[in-house]
């Protein structure tokens, strides 16, 4: 079997592939993966964690984009059936699908050293399947990371951050270096844990109006409430919610974006500006 096999990295898919047996040592050890876990690795490359996985668990199946890469891992693993290559867009791919099955009754568990130019929207991506899932673990640039954990009035907080707190816990476990990528990037890592929550702390009686609010909210950030948020809401409004409208956006916490877009989808007034 040949690992790190001959491949250029391809810039377009935003190629940096784990290298160092350490992190990957870590990686095991904070996955903790079991023999019958369903784990889906996205973005495999090379192969130097999938075959770590491999040795403990049944059966993988990895996402990966670059067909070079798909061929050779199918050419590594055919001998074993062990492996399940699909060579697709993980933006594009519909995680129901892996639990079609009557069978297939164990959540599934999402690991990845994801690529720096999709990071973001691919945890968006996964999030709205976040019932199907057990954990997600992810190697991230540790900006992303620090803004996944960011609490309001802080420099990284925004919508990612509201989003991801919405539906999961999350954990940065450690940082990862430079070095230990072909080729280097030029940031430092930070491997994540997300855990969905069995019980949504602040559930939103509308999502696609509790994730317009948001993204509304912080598509102008440097505006007021009031300002950013004038489509909804007037000054009763914000008078009834007890929130001030000079404030800016990034002041406000899960369950206050959660209480505003719930009185939205409760207010008769404003029910013809719900996103469907």
């Amino acid at each position: 079997m040949r690992l790190n096999f001959p491949h250029h990295p391809r810039k377009r898919f935003g190629q940096n592939f784990l290298r160092d047996p350490q992190v990957i040592h870590h990686i095991i050890d904070a996955i903790h993966p079991e023999k019958e876990d369903r784990i889906i690795e996205i973005g495999p490359g090379q192969g130097i964690l999938t075959k770590s996985l491999l040795e403990v668990v049944d059966h993988l199946e990895v996402i990966e984009i670059d067909r070079d890469l798909a061929v050779q891992l199918n050419l590594n693993y055919a001998h074993t059936h062990q492996l399940t290559v699909h060579t697709n867009d993980v933006l594009q791919v519909d995680f129901n699908a892996f639990i079609a099955e009557p069978k297939n009754t164990r959540k599934l568990r999402v690991i990845g050293n994801l690529p720096y130019n999709i990071s973001t929207p691919l945890i968006f991506h996964l999030l709205s399947f976040s019932p199907l899932l057990l954990d997600m673990h992810f190697m991230l640039q540790k900006e992303v990371a620090d803004r996944l954990v960011a609490a309001p009035n802080q420099k990284q907080y925004g919508r990612l951050s509201i989003m991801a707190q919405y539906y999961c816990h999350i954990e940065p476990l450690f940082l990862v270096p430079p070095n230990a990528f072909y080729p280097s990037p030029k940031v430092q890592s930070t491997f994540v844990r997300l855990i969905p929550h069995q019980s949504i702390p602040h559930p939103a009686l509308n999502h696609s109006l509790f994730q317009e609010v948001t993204r509304t909210a912080f598509n102008q950030r440097r505006k007021t409430l009031g300002n950013a948020l004038k489509i909804y809401l007037n000054i009763e409004d914000f008078a009834a919610l007890k929130i001030t409208p000079t404030l800016r956006p990034e002041t406000l916490s899960v369950a206050d974006f959660v209480r505003i877009s719930n009185y939205i989808h409760g207010h008769p007034k404003l029910s013809s500006l719900e996103s469907t």
